[in-house]
């Protein structure tokens, strides 16, 4: 959930917890409207720690690799993301052969 629709579901729980239900209640209740302003309150405080609760989008570039060349004495043929450094996907297809020592073929997470 990006940041604007998290501000915006927040902004919507709270309106929806304070509003309806406190116009009910002023208004001498009876058991029904009770009932509901009760409801309504849950569901905009469900609501309102779901929004909270959710995890930002991963940000960062997406690292692509397709059809790569031949990697040899220690080369990549595809993507290199030293220690696992890196927020976004990184995907490799059909890279190339890799020969000899330390060469990886693919996505090396490494130091």
């Amino acid at each position: 959930m990006t940041q604007g629709w998290k501000m915006a579901v927040v902004v919507l729980a709270a309106v929806g917890v304070v509003s309806t239900p406190l116009i009910w209640l002023l208004n001498s209740p009876g058991a029904g409207e009770l009932a509901g302003a009760s409801i309504q309150g849950a569901v905009g405080i469900v609501a309102l720690v779901w929004a909270v609760l959710q995890h930002p989008p991963s940000v960062g570039p997406t690292d692509r690799a397709v059809r790569t060349g031949k990697a040899s004495r220690g080369g990549v043929s595809g993507i290199r993301r030293p220690g696992g450094r890196g927020r976004g996907r990184a995907t490799a297809e059909r890279t190339g052969e890799a020969s000899g020592e330390n060469s990886v073929s693919g996505v090396d997470y490494t130091n």
